[in-house]
Order: structure tokens, then sequence, then C-alpha cells
């Protein structure tokens, strides 16, 4: 940070210096004060552009490149296959939504809260979900859902 505003100043000086020496030469009786703001903020602009390209290479460098990152990618079950297992199954998009929250350690009042329902409609898509997975309790359902894939 400390390194781009000191680069920052030195082009600034070193612009200034460049046109002082253009008023000099007697250019200033010719051009107008915004001609060389106009060459200032063009000069800046530029500056900003290439520095931004710079950093966002830079980031997207680094996020390519992290481990973590390309091994969960790796790992992830493609969409077509999620989305057929939930088919199969007969699981609504809800009821994913609060099976994921369920493996969160979500209460369902909470669960009711985050997604805008009644505590009485998390009950039901609840049930479903147990009677779609065949099983009887919430960690059942989730040991489940991760072995199919789905969580």
């Amino acid at each position: 940070m400390k390194r781009t505003v000191l680069y920052y100043g030195l082009a600034l000086a070193l612009l200034m210096g460049f046109l002082k020496f253009i008023e000099y030469k007697y250019v200033v009786r010719d051009l107008s004060i915004e001609f060389y703001l106009g060459i200032v903020a063009l000069f800046f602009s530029g500056l900003g552009v290439w520095a931004g390209l710079r950093w966002a290479n830079k980031k997207e460098f680094e996020a390519s490149t992290t481990p973590e990152f390309s091994s969960t990618i790796d790992t992830l079950p493609s969409l077509s296959t999620f989305e057929a297992v939930l088919t199969k199954l007969g699981i609504s998009k809800r009821e994913h939504e609060v099976l994921c929250l369920m493996a969160e350690g979500c209460s369902n009042q909470e669960i009711a809260d985050r997604l805008f329902l009644s505590l009485n409609t998390v009950k039901s898509h609840s049930s479903n979900l147990f009677s779609k997975l065949d099983v009887k309790r919430r960690t059942q359902a989730i040991q489940k859902a991760k072995e199919l894939g789905i969580l």
C-alpha cells in the first residue's frame, strides 16, 4: 500500500515537472489550464485501470491455485447427478433447503425464521423428508443424505 502511494506521488511529481517544462516553452499562452488538467486526468485514469487489472489478475491467479478451492470442486457431485438424486427421491428444493439447515444444526424455529416459513410448514417438510429418506430422526436423515451425496 505504501509503495502504491509512493509511485503515485512520484508520477505526479514527474508529470508536474513535465507540465512546468511545457509552460516554460510558451505553450501556456496557447492552451488553457483545462488542457493540462485533462492530461493529468487521462494519465491517472490509465494508471488506475492498469493497477486495477493487475490487482484483479493477481487475485484471480491466487484463487485458482489455492489447493482447498480446487480440491473442493473435484469432490462436489455434478449438478445433473445431484438433481437426478433429488428427483429420484422426490425431494423438492424447499425440502432440500430444510435438510441443509438441519445439517447445520438449526432448530425448527431457526429454520422457519431463515426460510420465512411457519413452524408447522417446517415440521411438514421434515416429516416428508423423513418418509422420503426412510428414516426416523434428524441425525439419520443427515447421515443418509450425506451417503446419497445430496448434502
